[in-house]
């Protein structure tokens, strides 16, 4: 274990290193993060209404029961079948008991339902910011990168420049040496 741990460490501390050094990178790796988030957020929003709408059939069952099981006391004690009647209304607070149990329950879902919005909410806003970074940091780098093509381009031409500036003068001087050269030798030819 200690040897996969040493191993996991070092590739993590790789991989902040590598995403520091390139900041682009780690905005595009927060950015999946974060759509994963989302993704898994809305996945639990669904889930956890699809439990509370369960819910709500159950309690509505429960209710139907209830009524169900009142009635019954209502037909039992009329009658005068008092043992009959104690048996219902057991029945019936012991549907209501569950009732209660299963409304308390939905009221848990209905919190959690509240709170993964929340939380998609503020992962959306995130997600946004980060974007709008991404942005403007993938519009930073192409800016950076034409403007050292241009100062690539403008050294090249600046030297271009130079250099036939450079052969210009060049020209100049070996016209000079050679007409002072020629006017050497007639001279010593004069002589």
């Amino acid at each position: 274990m200690g040897l996969f741990d040493d191993l996991s460490r070092f590739l993590e501390n790789r991989l902040e290193e590598f995403l520091r050094n390139n900041p682009h990178l780690e905005l595009e790796a927060l950015l999946e993060q974060l759509r994963e988030q989302e993704e898994d957020t809305l996945k639990l929003v669904a889930d956890l209404q699809l439990q509370e709408k369960r819910s709500q059939e159950e309690i509505l069952s429960t209710a139907q029961e209830i009524q169900r099981w009142h009635i019954r006391v209502q037909k039992a004690k009329a009658a005068g079948r008092e043992d009959l009647a104690v048996a219902a209304q057991e029945r019936e607070a012991a549907l209501l008991r569950e009732g209660n149990q299963r409304w308390g329950q939905m009221q848990g879902l209905k919190e959690r339902i509240n709170q993964s919005k929340e939380l998609l909410q503020k992962i959306q806003v995130r997600r946004q910011e980060v974007q709008a970074k991404a942005t403007e940091a993938q519009t930073m780098r192409a800016k950076a990168q034409a403007q050292q093509r241009l100062e690539t381009d403008g050294w090249s031409k600046a030297t271009s420049n130079y250099s036939s500036s450079f052969d210009d003068l060049e020209d100049k001087f070996r016209r000079w040496e050679t007409q002072d050269e020629l006017e050497q030798m007639k001279r010593n030819l004069g002589k």
